[in-house]
């Protein structure tokens, strides 16, 4: 006897489930093959068992299973709850998949001396002076990859290091600053198209030659297209893009500077005097409060004398750490977070590293806490961290480290399974949502073609006559409509109209369901026409039967062997039309996405070639499934003919 292979194993186990135990009871052996002269199975039986012993056909009902229960069941756990259709992020986006974002190499986790992130990947420097470069490293299309550190920086001894949006600069212990990755807007070089570029400030030569004394130096900060060197006696150098921060020019060479960070549009400052933030704008950030949506204050009466040590800042908001150790907010916080903690007496802050969104603090007592946005829950710092000397938040990542430099936990975001979009989403998770929508199309389009289409055919072919005639002649106007030019007229004439997206979607799935019906129709008649002339419908009229019930009661289910098998193939179809209208724009509108709108964005020959997980994915999860539900529907077709064999 061979051995037993892994379909074959399923395939028992549905036959005994469906069969019972006594089939493989009676299921003998002769000459080595089996024996079924003694097997008596109804019909329903007979065409399960001929099913199962499809390979394909068996996995091919796992594959649509599983993705219904994936489409409909995920949405509904903790996985998704942080997913909403229109979320954007701009530092995330067109991102490969990737899943090493805290992945901290191990020859940097016990010897770190500072991290740093901006965007999706992260620069780190261990106590020996070695810069390391983990999480999505390539920078858009454009070829470079920030993880190619330059040979130079490798043989030399780095004092600090920060990455930006699309640059890594680091500075040596020869107090030198190199700079790679991106230097479209003069990052780290003054090139000549930089130096003739007024809408640049291009890099102080005297910061490339090796004249900074590094001794000196209290923090290196780079942002969106922008980075910052400020020196312990005040002096702040800044260079970039103007139009990234708009007050970059006026903060620039300034001498009195405390402290300096990035929020996604402006450069803030601390002064000497540290009571208040240097912006250089009029009246930004006036306003301070102790807690995340507490009550406002104006900064002179919340400092209330006391004086603010050290300010962070996240995209769109600043936090300033005052010498007593408290705390106080400015700007603006998204809709996900997690509020500033309530500390224990004689608790109080000692650092507070902020990213894109959140912030992570740690205490006098070596406590850890996070708080501000939590959308890939980057705020939920581990309960009882009591360890941590030294934390560093990245743009959706936090570390906490001791005194000795080791790691002792991280938390945030890993990565993304299948990338982001253009405008910074998880593709994985909008597969998912947008899987939803695809097979709740397909499958409300197809009730109501079996409704519509199944109840008139019932009554075309049983009755005939004129019933017959009108049915048809109807049936054939319908089929008679182009269904993808109506339903893109149809899609237009009703942007017009002030449809919510459930409304739009549920217009869709209507007009699908009403221009495919004709089929059902045909079918259906086709059966009855020869149904009517059966025995067991001649004895029913002579008992007295009503019409209607032996043609609901009696046919209906002797022909609803045919219909399921064309109740398979119209829902791969109608999953067809829909992404097919979807992806010419005629269907679900962005931002909810559907397999079909979420093909479009990625339909042009920049992501054709440089971004291929924004419809790789997509396209082969469409593919399998509608591969899938059409070889049920051609499987249930040749099993449910008595004329096939077992083996066709």
């Amino acid at each position: 006897m061979s051995k037993e292979t892994g379909f074959s194993k399923v395939g028992r186990w549905f036959r005994r489930w469906f069969l019972g135990a006594k089939y493989e009871e009676k299921k003998t052996e002769t000459n080595g093959q089996p024996d079924d002269s003694e097997l008596i199975v109804s019909p329903a039986r007979q065409i399960l068992q001929r099913f199962l012993d499809r390979k394909f056909a068996v996995f091919s009902v796992f594959i649509v299973v599983f993705m219904f229960l994936v489409v409909l069941v995920v949405p509904k756990t903790k996985f998704m709850e942080k997913y909403y259709d229109s979320y954007t992020e701009v530092t995330q986006k067109d991102l490969p998949p990737n899943l090493t974002y805290m992945s901290v190499p191990d020859e940097l986790a016990d010897n770190i001396k500072m991290i740093d992130s901006y965007s999706s990947f992260s620069v780190g420097l261990s106590k020996s002076g070695k810069v390391y470069v983990w999480g999505s490293t390539g920078i858009g299309a454009t070829g470079l990859d920030v993880g190619d550190i330059p040979q130079e920086v490798l043989d030399n001894k780095m004092a600090f290091v920060a990455a930006g949006q699309d640059h890594i600069l680091a500075l040596g212990e020869n107090g030198k600053i190199y700079g790679w990755g991106s230097n479209q807007f003069g990052q780290f070089e003054a090139t000549k198209d930089v130096l003739d570029n007024p809408n640049l400030i291009p890099i102080p030569e005297e910061l490339t030659e090796g004249n900074i004394d590094v001794s000196k130096v209290r923090k290196l900060v780079a942002g969106y297209q922008a980075s910052a060197l400020l020196m312990e006696d005040g002096t702040l150098y800044l260079w970039g893009n103007k139009r990234a921060y708009a007050n970059l020019d006026k903060l620039q060479n300034r001498t009195n500077i405390v402290d300096i960070d990035f929020t996604l549009n402006n450069v803030v400052a601390l002064d000497a005097k540290q009571s208040s933030i240097v912006t250089g704008v009029k009246k930004l950030y006036e306003t301070v409060r102790s807690s995340i949506g507490g009550e406002s204050k104006k900064i002179k009466e919340f400092l209330d004398g006391r004086k603010i040590s050290a300010i962070t800042a996240t995209s769109i908001s600043v936090c300033i750490l005052l010498e007593d150790g408290s705390i106080g907010l400015v700007g603006d916080f998204p809709t996900d977070v997690i509020n500033v903690p309530t500390l224990p007496e004689g608790e109080y802050f000692t650092e507070v590293q902020g990213g894109t969104y959140h912030y992570t603090a740690v205490t006098n007592t070596g406590h850890v806490y996070s708080f501000g946005g939590d959308h890939y829950y980057q705020a939920r710092a581990p309960k009882n961290l009591t360890t941590a000397h030294d934390i560093y938040a990245g743009a959706f990542q936090s570390y906490a480290v001791d005194e000795n430099g080791k790691l002792v936990d991280k938390w945030g975001l890993k990565g993304y399974l299948f990338g982001t979009d253009d405008r910074g989403a998880d593709i994985f998770k909008r597969v998912i949502a947008g899987g939803a929508v695809t097979m709740t199309v397909g499958a409300v389009a197809v009730i109501i073609e079996i409704i519509i289409g199944v109840t008139l055919g019932l009554l075309a072919g049983y009755f005939g006559g004129w019933v017959d005639m009108l049915v048809m002649r109807v049936a054939e106007v319908f089929a008679a409509i182009p269904l993808m030019p109506f339903m893109m007229i149809m899609s237009s004439l009703l942007a017009q109209v002030n449809l919510s997206q459930d409304q739009r979607l549920l217009m869709i799935m209507v007009i699908l369901g009403v221009l495919g019906w004709p089929g059902f129709c045909r079918i259906t008649r086709a059966q009855i026409l020869v149904a009517r002339e059966s025995e067991y419908v001649t004895a029913a009229k002579s008992m007295g039967v009503k019409e209607g019930r032996i043609a609901f009661k009696h046919i209906l289910p002797n022909i609803i062997s045919v219909i399921l098998v064309n109740i398979t193939l119209s829902f791969a179809r109608s999953m067809q039309t829909e992404t097919s209208l979807s992806f010419l724009g005629f269907g679900v509108a962005y931002p909810k996405p559907s397999w079909g709108n979420m093909l479009t964005r990625a339909s042009n020959a920049t992501a054709a070639i440089n971004f291929w997980w924004q419809w790789v994915f997509t396209s082969a999860i469409l593919i399998l499934t509608t591969i899938c539900i059409n070889t049920i529907g051609d499987t249930l077709r040749d099993v449910m003919d008595p004329k096939s064999s077992n083996d066709k």
